[in-house]
């Protein structure tokens, strides 16, 4: 798919790539909760779900393999370091107790024959727990563990963030929570993870994680519980979401319909982030939200019909296919890279393009900030929570240091391609549909903050090195700059003060 993609944008066919990704999403079916994973097409990026060829396991036991017989699997002594276990066809069950599960010892393989199901029966709490290192999860289909209202912020699939962990060519649906929780030096890879009640996979360790790779998966129709009208407000929902996580790739999956958040959501102190060659379709909310974190890659990705549900739930600020919300490149938080880079994706018929922004009112120490607890990293022995306070913060390194910052983002030789006939009658730049944007707020609060009235909104838009350029438009863009009152034509944007988008196109 990647090939064609590029061949596609190289040859500057952009409605040619349109009608591939417009059939393969008609093709997709909507998760139905069975033991099958939904049939989704094979044209549209990275379709796992349903794919024999992928998800299938050993239909024999592998040499040396203990066998899990179908049935009820309780008394089953699965915790033995360096085993390799094969679960026989038919549904696994493991005992009537919400803690009932399987805790497996460092270095054991669980590997699922064809047709082996692991069920939880909306009883068990959780499939795989523990601290254990190094375990392999393979070519099963883990169901149906939790009820529709539990495991908030709690995931099935090692629960408790075990390192070094292999999860691969697994079917993870109809969980409550989310499906698989993601540790340090985990490996997620030709997964389907559909139709799950909170999250497709979420990542967070008390201290941080690091080291993992998102690749080949494909993670749909998530949050079906819809926690954010459950707890509204809780920014608890998506496809994936990763707090405080330093060195992450995201390559090559296909994130879809996913309900009320974005397709994948880096929150609070995450850093050095490479996310490429995939594909964010027909999403609720934006294909990408990253928010109080720094250093990213987002390269060749594909955004399709993405906001075209909260889009005309927020009118006025345009939810977009990528929203940086205080986040960019800051050097002095290690990484692969200094900047934020948008660069060589393709946009089309998303509610909004690209929304750079960032809160005023919104840094280290602040009541605003929804992280509470939490501090910038890029001097942390000198800039925390005990010196970012009233008396202290107007003052040097601490003015500069305890905001988060929407800076050193560079959006280059992307196309953004734009129909509103094709979003629908409500798609108007007054419901926020159609934009870019490099905007703040009018600081306000509270009251001891230096950030008030437009010094941030200035910040963002002529000092931070933010910079739009060599870019190709098709469709009636605008730009949404310094604040949401302000609205240019793109000759506008394209002139002085702003002189964004140099060398771009607009057609």
């Amino acid at each position: 798919m990647r090939i064609l993609r590029d061949a596609l944008r190289k040859a500057g066919h952009v409605a040619a790539l349109t009608a591939v990704f417009l059939s393969a999403s008609a093709m997709a079916q909507p998760y139905v909760a069975s033991n099958a994973a939904p049939r989704l097409s094979p044209a549209a990026a990275t379709a796992v779900c349903g794919d024999a060829s992928i998800l299938n396991g050993p239909s024999t036991p592998p040499a040396g393999a203990i066998t899990v017989p179908a049935g009820d699997n309780s008394s089953f002594n699965f915790r033995q370091a360096g085993k390799v276990f094969w679960f026989a066809p038919g549904v696994h069950k493991l005992g009537t107790g919400i803690y009932s599960q399987i805790i497996p010892a460092d270095n054991s393989v669980f590997i699922g024959a064809p047709g082996a199901v692991l069920d939880g029966q909306h009883t068990n709490l959780y499939a795989f727990t523990g601290q254990a290192t190094g375990v392999t999860i393979e070519h099963l289909t883990i169901q149906n563990f939790g009820a529709a209202d539990a495991n908030n912020n709690e995931g099935v699939v090692n629960h408790d963030a075990g390192h070094g962990w292999t999860i691969q060519y697994n079917t993870v649906q109809g969980n409550a929570g989310a499906g698989v929780f993601v540790g340090s030096s985990n490996t997620l890879k030709y997964n389907c993870l559909t139709g799950n009640g909170q999250y497709g996979f979420s990542a967070y360790e008390p201290d941080g994680v690091s080291n993992v790779v998102i690749d080949h998966n494909e993670i749909s129709y998530n949050n079906t519980y819809r926690w954010e009208t459950a707890s509204p407000g809780c920014g608890c929902t998506g496809g994936g979401k990763f707090w405080a996580t330093n060195k992450a790739a995201i390559t090559n999956n296909w994130f879809h319909h996913n309900h009320e958040g974005p397709g994948l959501w880096a929150d609070t102190n995450n850093n050095d982030f490479d996310i490429e060659n995939n594909v964010f379709s027909d999403e609720e909310n934006s294909g990408i939200i990253y928010e109080t974190s720094y250093n990213a890659l987002i390269k060749n990705n594909t955004f399709l019909r993405t906001a075209h549900t909260a889009g005309p739930d927020n009118p006025g600020f345009p939810t977009s296919a990528i929203y940086l919300s205080e986040s960019g490149g800051d050097a002095r938080v290690p990484a692969r890279y200094q900047t934020i880079a948008i660069t060589g994706n393709t946009f089309i018929d998303n509610w909004s393009g690209v929304v750079i922004w960032e809160n005023a009112d919104r840094f280290c120490n602040s009541p605003a900030n929804t992280s509470s607890g939490d501090c910038t990293l890029v001097n942390p022995a000198v800039v925390n929570l005990s010196t970012c306070v009233a008396g202290t913060i107007d003052k040097a390194p601490y003015y500069s240091d305890c905001r988060w910052k929407s800076q050193n983002i560079q959006v280059t030789g992307n196309t953004f391609s734009f129909n509103p006939s094709n979003i629908g009658s409500n798609c108007t730049a007054d419901n926020g549909c159609g934009w870019q944007g490099l905007l703040s707020n009018w600081g306000t609060y509270p009251s001891w903050s230096p950030y008030q009235g437009d010094v941030i909104e200035q910040a963002i838009t002529f000092n931070q090195a933010n910079v739009f350029s060599g870019n190709t438009y098709v469709g009636p863009w605008q730009f949404m700059v310094e604040d949401q009152g302000q609205s240019l034509t793109p000759a506008e944007w394209q002139a002085a003060p702003y002189n964004q988008d140099a060398g771009s196109s607009f057609h």
